[in-house]
């Protein structure tokens, strides 16, 4: 067999993109390349999926949902990893 045999790349019809920092945090859901709407949670995920006809079996199966910036389990921003940032929180929380 080839190399090319095993360079399989999925098309899934569901995208969700990485944690954007709202009050609450989302993650911007998009069909076919076209954004639809925000998810706070898994099960916003599966409502837009089930407005547009799509039964989702398994958020998992990576022929079906591509999720970027994290898993079905990230629904909250990444910590500051900036020193200047961390410093900032530490004086306003006090010593430790």
């Amino acid at each position: 067999m080839t190399e090319s045999a095993y360079l399989y790349m999925a098309n899934p019809r569901i995208t969700v993109l990485g944690v954007n920092p709202g009050r609450p945090p989302f993650r911007i859901v998009e069909l076919d390349g076209e954004v639809v709407g925000e998810a706070r949670e898994l099960v916003d995920v599966l409502e837009v999926a089930a407005q547009a006809g799509l039964v989702v079996h398994d958020v998992d199966d990576p022929d079906l949902v591509r999720w970027v910036g994290g898993d079905k389990f990230t629904w909250k921003p990444k910590e500051a990893t900036d020193p200047a940032q961390a410093t900032d929180q530490k004086r306003s929380t006090g010593p430790e």
